[in-house]
């Protein structure tokens, strides 16, 4: 499956494939699957390596809050509020 992801991400751009995907519901699925094992601490070292190589994010959530953040920090620095 992580053939099937980089070919997705070389297409899309990201990593993130939505489990509500018809086209991609398996590796949708999949890329879930990686996220909860990473969260429980099962997910073996070497694919946590392999799918950081290609940019994979571990938690949507703090992916998402981190890029809002970092678009408040510059719009308050150029817009001086």
């Amino acid at each position: 499956m992580f053939d099937d992801l980089y070919a997705f991400k070389a297409q899309s751009g990201h990593c993130d494939v939505s489990r509500n995907d018809e086209r991609n519901k398996s590796l949708g699925k999949w890329v879930n699957a990686q996220r909860v094992s990473y969260k429980k601490s099962t997910l073996k070292s070497d694919h946590i390596q392999q799918l950081s190589s290609i940019g994979f994010i571990w938690d949507l959530l703090e992916h998402a809050w981190n890029t809002n953040f970092g678009q408040l920090c510059a719009f308050k620095a150029q817009s001086g509020h």
